[in-house]
């Protein structure tokens, strides 16, 4: 992977009845030039999101962003598929403290969110959301888990859109 941003958000200790013991901290790798944002807003947003979704998971998670290029060589070497895509998940890894990893094209987002004509910050949201649920075992293969999948998706994003909790994504001039 080539050196990029990283940095080391908090360790989240959410205490709730559907969390029961979940302890999960975020590694963050910002490979995409002119990508910004808060760690504390995106704290915010990964704290409500687990907080729907814990599923009383303790480790790691990893969070990458990347451009296009990057993202679909990745997509190609792990998956044998080089067609760009939105995101990609890597399941649980137990043996060295890993929850998943969830890789971010910055590059489809901006695309997707043109078309769609939303904010770049809520698709790009959209896509950490896809991928936790992805590594939490949702499944959007057959009509019926897609289905799932996406209210769920729906869900979160209204719970994040309610609790004000969008990470600041913002890209640099020369970006957009």
């Amino acid at each position: 992977m080539p050196k990029g941003k990283r940095i080391q958000l908090k360790q989240f200790q959410v205490n709730s009845p559907r969390l029961m013991d979940s302890s999960i901290s975020i590694d963050v790798s910002n490979h995409y030039q002119g990508l910004a944002f808060s760690q504390d807003k995106l704290n915010l947003f990964f704290e409500q999101v687990f907080t729907l979704h814990g599923n009383d998971i303790q480790g790691v998670l990893s969070v990458v962003f990347l451009n296009r290029e990057k993202h679909t060589q990745i997509h190609g070497q792990f998956l044998n598929d080089f067609r760009s895509t939105d995101v990609i998940t890597f399941p649980a890894d137990p043996t060295n403290g890993m929850v998943g990893e969830i890789c971010a094209s910055v590059d489809q987002a901006k695309e997707e969110a043109r078309d769609r004509n939303l904010p770049v910050a809520e698709e790009l949201s959209l896509y950490l959301i896809h991928g936790w649920l992805h590594l939490i075992g949702f499944d959007d293969c057959e009509e019926i888990d897609r289905e799932i999948m996406i209210r769920e998706q729906i869900n979160t994003m209204e719970s994040i859109r309610k609790s004000n909790a969008w990470p600041d994504f913002t890209l640099s001039a020369d970006q957009l």
